[in-house]
């Protein structure tokens, strides 16, 4: 019956410390039962002891003065080993508890370990190697990229970047349309020219 249903029989979860709990918190239930019904007949032999006295049966509330001295004695070894209980009970618990933490700290120093073979220290030290020689590479081509740009360009790119920062799309300057004007290069060779004669009259 017990497969009827598609259950897997699991493994109790209740370990020897569990159970030695579980029989300590009962036996120190058991004392403090038995304490306050000590307790409690206690406080009426104390009271039955005084009606003796004043039906003058001194004898009898003697015996039951003894009668309750012993009680007494037993009343306090019970608070004694329901403190013993107790104890033992917390000693226990806590060293469960130190044992799953020696557990964990087991666990950590294997994962520790693993991870330590994967990638060893020359590993460590090879990739911030690349990683410098990859950020000095970098700088050098923002520092020719940025010689190469003018101001003007500067200002624009970093409009750009503004732009985007803000998630709006930038408006770039129109790149001009009309040619630019030609710089006359024959201007000079006109002037000698003109010049040429003069100088061939002078010489003359």
């Amino acid at each position: 019956m017990g497969n009827v249903f598609g259950r897997k029989s699991t493994r109790s979860r209740i370990t020897e410390q569990d159970r030695a709990v579980l029989q300590l918190k009962q036996q120190r239930d058991k004392l403090k039962q038995y304490q306050k019904r000590i307790t409690s007949q206690l406080e009426k032999e104390r009271t039955l002891a005084k009606q003796l006295l004043k039906d003058g049966k001194k004898g009898k509330a003697l015996l039951l003065l003894k009668k309750k001295r012993y009680q007494d004695q037993l009343l306090y070894k019970t608070e004694y080993q329901i403190s013993n209980l107790e104890r033992m009970v917390q000693d226990i618990e806590f060293s469960q508890i130190e044992l799953k933490v020696i557990e964990g700290l087991k666990v950590g120093n294997d994962c520790l370990k693993s991870m330590h073979e994967v990638m060893s220290i020359e590993d460590v030290e090879r990739i911030m190697d690349e990683t410098q020689e990859a950020i000095e590479y970098q700088k050098q081509i923002d520092e020719l990229l940025a010689g190469s740009l003018t101001q003007e360009d500067e200002d624009a790119v970093l409009a750009e970047l503004e732009a985007i920062t803000q998630g709006e799309d930038v408006v770039l300057p129109e790149v001009p349309s009309e040619p630019l004007p030609e710089i006359p290069e024959a201007e000079p060779e006109r002037s000698l020219a003109k010049n040429r004669p003069e100088r061939e009259m002078l010489a003359a």
